[in-house]
């Protein structure tokens, strides 16, 4: 291939050809031109009348969205250095400008690097560092942890502040004084388009390379064969697009099809379900424990306008299936994706859904699970297995071979394959807790607690939780002249708020005087486990 990257760092670091999954491109759909970009395909095609983006600020229409996506291109490129390869970190909630910033990225030929606005500033060093980041795009309010991850880093050069949509920061001002239109970069199909880190991961953060080409098959594939979307349709997602599950119910799947985004600042059910009648929502994606949230509120709440909702992140338990049901007349459309994966890739709709089991394998993707010799079965239990038009590209990463065993995507995740083709979840494989969406690395909360004084020795293990499927628990052995109390174990908790993510500390602390060890002295994690199970 001919690429259009003048900096191949990402591609330089990428697993060799034996190492990367099989792909599949099998549906007409996926064979893309060689010369394509995907902001161009997602932006550019639609007529510039319809409407792109709608939130409270205020609403752009396509060619609104083309036009300001055109002008950051034109400035990180003409006078900010940009040069096509070169990695820009974004940064801050859901809005216009930052999907027009998304946008001009690809248009310029950039990578686009996508953070949670609630990491920390060790945490956005990390990713800095990882990525060798060189330009920044960050909203005004999220811009304390960046500038002290920035420091750190040490790697970025250009910094464009905004200020939400509010259209009064210096992105805009800069705006104001570059010419109209670009040309966009020619990428080739196969062009690094973004690195999804992600979250919860121990040590390196695992960077997850995605295409161009990768960005429109997961909508000319799970969006287009399961949602079934219209033009003019309304999307609201409570993911931000640094997680690629929001990425594609928020960005991509709505503009590949002509629909509207709504984004939502304000994280919480209840915001969610006021936007939805405010805005008059008729695609909904969140995660299961928001749908259980959600049911007990709708007593005067409007929510005619929904048509579709979709829910992932974590298991669909059958109760909240058919609660929501119940209460709204409509069937969620449950699924599984993986940041390796970009997005869903088994899911079923309509009348193809049974409540408890996640589906099927999406149109374009192939699924199994495979035997503890790592042959696929044709019905069982055994670790989930997939092939398909995207699929895992660690960046600079030696765990690639674990998640890419034989050409399969093997996902960390235990599955029942019935004679139907249907998939029923069991577990997850590993130590990642998955609460309300997100991932969390049990050592990587146990980390934080070690940076307290009071913490001599800590085991942190997912329980389950009726609200969010399970629950980060952290039990807790006390360094001598501290005693247990709630009010210690309320301090460990704000403690580990400040050194990561908020969502990953401990929801229980219990203090214990030893945890469970082998004879070697190492901690086994699945003894407590068992224990709360």
């Amino acid at each position: 291939m001919t690429t259009a990257h003048v900096d191949t760092f990402v591609r330089d670091r990428l697993p060799p050809a034996e190492a990367q999954p099989e792909f599949l491109f099998d549906l007409p759909e996926l064979q893309y031109p060689e010369r394509m970009n995907a902001a161009v395909e997602l932006i550019d095609r639609q007529p510039a009348e319809r409407l792109a983006v709608v939130n409270d600020a205020g609403q752009w229409t396509y060619g609104e969205m083309r036009s300001l996506s055109d002008g950051i291109a034109r400035l990180l490129t003409e006078e900010e250095g940009l040069v096509p390869g070169n990695r820009v970190l974004l940064r801050g909630p859901n809005t216009a400008t930052m999907f027009a910033a998304w946008l001009g990225v690809l248009k310029a030929g950039g990578v686009v690097v996508a953070t949670m606005p609630m990491l920390r500033p060790g945490e956005v060093a990390t990713i800095l560092e990882r990525a060798q980041v060189s330009h920044a795009i960050v909203d005004s309010r999220s811009l304390d942890d960046f500038r002290a991850g920035a420091q750190q880093a040490g790697t970025v050069r250009s910094l464009l502040t905004y200020d939400g949509d509010l259209r009064t920061g210096e992105l805009e001002r800069r705006l104001a004084g570059v010419a109209k239109g670009f040309a966009p970069i020619d990428t080739h199909r196969d062009d690094v388009a973004l690195i999804a880190f992600t979250s919860g991961t121990t040590g390196r953060p695992k960077g997850c390379v995605h295409y161009h080409r990768d960005i429109l098959a997961s909508a000319d594939s799970f969006a287009r064969y399961v949602l079934k979307p219209q033009a003019g349709d309304r999307w609201a997602c409570s993911a931000p697009i640094a997680f690629t599950f929001g990425l594609g119910m928020l960005l991509v799947f709505p503009w590949r099809f002509g629909g509207t985004a709504v984004t939502i600042e304000t994280p919480g059910p209840k915001p969610l379900l006021d936007a939805i009648a405010r805005h008059k929502v008729t695609t909904l994606a969140t995660a299961p424990t928001a749908y259980k949230a959600i049911t007990g509120m709708l007593a005067d709440a409007d929510i005619f306008s929904l048509r579709t909702c979709v829910s992932a992140g974590e298991h669909l338990p059958a109760a909240t299936w058919h609660g929501w049901h119940d209460a709204t007349g409509i069937r969620i459309v449950d699924g599984i994706g993986a940041t390796e994966m970009m997005h869903i890739f088994i899911s079923a709709s309509g009348d193809d859904i049974r409540p408890g089991a996640t589906g099927k394998a999406v149109p374009g993707y192939r699924a199994t699970v495979l035997d503890d010799a790592g042959q696929p079965m044709a019905s069982g239990t055994g670790r989930l297995a997939i092939k398909g038009p995207t699929g895992c590209r660690y960046f600079d990463d030696e765990r690639q071979a674990n998640y890419v065993q034989n050409g399969w995507n093997v996902t960390g995740d235990t599955y029942r394959l019935d004679e139907d083709g249907y998939f029923w979840f069991v577990a997850r494989s590993d130590d990642m807790i998955i609460s309300s969406g997100y991932n969390i690395a049990a050592p990587e909360v146990e980390g934080a607690l070690y940076g307290h004084p009071a913490v001599l020795e800590c085991a942190v293990v997912g329980v389950p939780c009726e609200e969010r499927g399970q629950k980060v628990k952290a039990f807790v052995v006390l360094a001598d002249g501290h005693a247990p109390s709630p009010e210690l174990a309320k301090a460990l908790q704000d403690h580990t708020k400040c050194a990561i993510a908020p969502y990953k500390y401990p929801r229980e602390v219990e203090f214990v005087t030893a945890l469970p060890k082998t004879a070697t002295g190492k901690l086994q994690r699945f003894s407590l486990r068992e224990r709360e199970a």
